[in-house]
């Protein structure tokens, strides 16, 4: 179901624009560089986007333009906003725009991971900055994936039976789901994967197609730990070799319908 929003695409760039235009009076400022569907793929920008940005300025301006948000006022009035990290906030817009970013000076940019940005504004006659996107590591091996899936599986299944049902749930339901979602990129190589190296489960229905339908049996909630992993052992030995000896130990520990006790060890 799609949420209704009064926000568009159009209005995001236009408020990103109007942050720049605030920047380029406020002194100390050098560059603004717009991230994620408001950097260099524009194309994932649609209503439910967000604004991702990194503000450069001189090194004694640091800690002002963290600090306040005076500039950010200028753009447009604020409902709410909070320092996330020690370089940036997150801020709500009174229209419901949510801008998250960081302030960095020039060389603190030249060692920041971000994906790829696009220069929203620059200061005229501003020498040219370290802009190039810090490679970033390409994904484990497929064996490195599978195993640590596997063994996620057999930590959850035994927090669930000492009953930490929650950890039990992000051990199942959350890390070895990302490790999935890993090991379907690496399956269906570079070609198909859009991957966003910082959070696996992104764009993950459109990626994978074939694999989207499993996700409501992978991940049914609190309390459904044992159907979750039998629902990714089940995944995991269709697409990929699964140890047999790590496979033994987990179909014994998911032997009997959900909600009983799992066995106790021979």
């Amino acid at each position: 179901m799609s949420l209704p929003r009064h926000v568009t695409p159009a209005a995001l760039l236009r408020r990103l624009d109007g942050i720049a235009a605030s920047l380029e009076g406020q002194p100390g400022t050098l560059l603004l560089l717009g991230l994620g569907s408001v950097g260099a793929d524009l194309r994932r920008l649609d209503d439910h986007s967000d604004l991702d940005f990194f503000v450069v300025v001189e090194p004694a301006w640091k800690a002002a333009y963290v600090q306040g948000v005076h500039w950010l006022e200028q753009a447009a009035p604020l409902a709410f906003h909070f320092q996330n990290t020690p370089d940036g906030r997150k801020a709500l817009f009174e229209d419901g725009i949510l801008a998250e970013y960081a302030v960095f000076t020039p060389d603190e940019l030249g060692a920041a991971t971000y994906a790829a940005g696009r220069v929203v504004w620059a200061r005229a006659g501003q020498s040219p900055l370290p802009l190039r996107e810090p490679p970033v590591p390409a994904p484990a091996s497929l064996d490195w994936q599978v195993n640590e899936a596997l063994t996620n599986l057999l930590v959850g299944l035994h927090r669930e039976a000492r009953g930490e049902t929650l950890s039990a749930l992000r051990f199942v339901q959350g890390y070895a789901v990302d490790r999935v979602l890993n090991i379907a990129a690496l399956l269906s190589g570079p070609e198909s994967d859009q991957r966003d190296p910082f959070a696996p489960e992104r764009r993950a229905e459109v990626r994978f197609p074939a694999l989207a339908p499993e996700f409501a049996a992978m991940m049914p909630g609190y309390g459904h730990t044992r159907a979750a992993a039998r629902a990714i052992l089940n995944w995991l030995r269709t697409h990929v070799a699964v140890p047999a000896g790590l496979a033994r130990e987990l179909d014994r520990l998911l032997a009997g319908p959900e909600g009983e006790d799992i066995p106790a060890r021979p």
